[in-house]
């Protein structure tokens, strides 16, 4: 993945004004996904399976129910689930003992957001209860609108309902709204919910198929702060999308 000062943009795109800004949680705005590959990776090894975090990887952005159901059909239907999962979340809550660790960059771009008027919320694959916990246990709950779970829509990422439950929270149109997101899923989620994507990819990079859904690539949360900035400043697009100066090739 090749970025221009962190910033890929689509070409295509006229200017718009944000409304609001939609931020996945796991692996965008907490640094929990490498803790979730990593408690799952050694939870099957103890179990008598190696070699699969590529597999593990590939369930960034799903729900638990969706990730279950891809392990069995992964490693067969007389997968030890339950037990896996016991280990799972030994490892999980062992690792995040001493706190939820924030993504670099999550407090400074939800403070500007707040700074300059753009609401914000999370649209997460995880269940409302558990999002709530985690965000408040990172500090950032407090800057946040609404929160919305995998657990209060009917169906999860990569289906949009999840990020349109959470501009309807918001009272902002799906169009007027930035999604920030670091999954596959994530991504396709976002945009079949109408919205500009922006993906900040963490484990995985985005693949030509997901990149074409997206209108930037960024390489942090920085660099989403800089992106808001940059719009909020001129009241819409100044020095991004199409054409914008300081924007990396489109591809």
């Amino acid at each position: 993945m090749e970025l221009t000062e962190g910033l890929f943009s689509a070409p295509g795109f006229g200017a718009v004004g944000f409304g609001a800004v939609v931020f996945d949680m796991d692996g965008t705005l907490l640094d929990t996904e490498r803790v979730y590959v990593g408690a799952r990776v050694a939870a099957a090894a103890e179990l008598g399976y190696s070699g699969c975090e590529a597999f593990f990887h590939a369930q960034l952005g799903l729900p638990a129910a969706d990730t279950a159901a891809n392990i069995l059909r992964h490693f067969g239907a007389d997968f030890p689930l339950a037990e896996f999962d016991r280990r799972r979340a030994v490892h999980y809550e062992r690792d995040l003992a001493a706190g939820i660790p924030a993504k670099p960059g999550a407090a400074e771009v939800l403070a500007h957001c707040a700074a300059v008027g753009l609401a914000c919320a999370v649209a997460t694959s995880a269940r409302r209860v558990t999002a709530e916990t985690n965000l408040a246990r990172a500090g950032l709950r407090g800057r946040l609108s609404a929160v919305a779970g995998a657990d209060e829509v009917a169906r999860a990422k990569p289906h949009p309902d999840v990020f349109l439950l959470a501009a309807e929270r918001l009272g902002v149109a799906p169009a007027r709204c930035l999604a920030v997101e670091d999954s596959h899923a994530g991504v396709r989620a976002a945009h079949a919910a109408g919205m500009h994507v922006a993906m900040v990819p963490d484990l995985v990079a985005p693949s030509e198929e997901v990149r074409a859904l997206c209108r930037f690539v960024l390489a942090d949360l920085g660099a989403v702060r800089g992106l808001l900035a940059g719009y909020s400043a001129a009241g819409g697009a100044d020095g991004v999308g199409a054409g914008g100066s300081g924007v990396g090739a489109s591809r």
